[in-house]
């Protein structure tokens, strides 16, 4: 059996009030039934684990409870107030890895927000690019728009003369019936007057002829 080696523990009385102490930085301790290394073996106990003392006896052993709620007497000198060095030791070795990884994955966000950043810079230069693009677009669409509505305008002008256009000539088109209708109308007023005057004529120069064979018929 390996050598049996206990508890350390820093007080400055006996006390009934529970405590952390650790177990020194050896193999493995005993943790016994009663307060004698004769007495049944509880559990073994490893360097730096830590228990609750519950009392600390005029024996040489203290009560003692294990973290899962074993408990049992371990020799007082054998418990520390504080883990041993071997464990501070470990736990610091621990802590180290752990920093040295979680430098290791900063350095790796690190590159890659520096690869992010020039993807930034390439795409900000794009979209500068297109940027200026899309405002000389927009410049021209402005000018067409500008040219389309002066277009439009003139052509709105050009409908309105051709309307008016066309309304004169409809216009003049009814003066023109008019005046041919009043010429018509004129020329056949003309005609009838001259219808008229010749039916007088035919019907007052036969009278007229007919007294003037009278007359020289009357002489002889």
């Amino acid at each position: 059996m390996k050598k049996i080696l206990g508890f350390l523990i820093f007080l400055t009385s006996i006390t009934v009030e529970a405590k952390t102490v650790y177990v020194t930085d050896d193999l493995e301790l005993t943790l016994r039934k009663a307060e004698n290394d004769r007495s049944k073996i509880v559990k073994m106990i490893k360097s730096g684990t830590p228990l609750t003392l519950i009392e600390e006896r005029s024996t040489g052993y203290s009560l003692v409870r294990t973290l899962n709620g074993v408990e049992g007497y371990f020799l007082t000198r054998h418990l520390l107030p504080t883990p041993p060095s071997a464990v501070l030791l470990q736990d610091a070795n621990k802590k180290i890895e752990t920093f040295q990884k979680e430098n290791d994955s900063i350095k790796a966000e690190l590159a890659a927000l520096k690869g992010d950043t020039s993807k930034i810079d390439s795409l900000g230069h794009s979209i500068v690019l297109e940027r200026d693009s899309l405002t000389r677009e927009l410049a021209e669409l402005k000018m067409t728009a500008a040219n389309a509505i002066e277009i439009k305008t003139e052509r709105d002008r050009l409908q309105e003369r051709v309307v008016g256009a066309e309304r004169e000539l409809q216009k003049l088109k009814r003066e023109n019936q008019a005046l041919i209708d009043n010429s018509n109308q004129d020329w056949f007023i003309y005609g009838g007057a001259l219808a008229l005057a010749g039916v007088l004529l035919g019907f007052i120069l036969p009278k007229l002829g007919w007294r003037r064979r009278s007359s020289g018929w009357d002489t002889f």
